[in-house]
């Protein structure tokens, strides 16, 4: 993951550096003892807290391919 540039909208956001712009991308943001999800789209909209036992267990899915299509 890369940092945005800072900013009031942006301080602590963080996208995937293999994010093409495109578009359909989720930036995230450490807030212990939580994560914070956002669409990168609407970053004014509506942002899902994850509690980081959840996060860490996605995360771990994620990395170990099951989630590959």
């Amino acid at each position: 993951m890369t940092q945005r540039q800072d900013s009031p909208s942006t301080h602590g956001w963080r996208k995937s550096a293999r994010s093409n712009n495109g578009g359909a991308c989720v930036e995230v943001r450490n807030t212990q003892p939580a994560v914070n999800v956002r669409d990168s789209k609407d970053p004014d909209g509506p942002i899902i807290t994850v509690p980081r036992a959840a996060w860490n267990a996605l995360h771990a899915h994620v990395n170990s391919g099951a989630l590959d299509l």
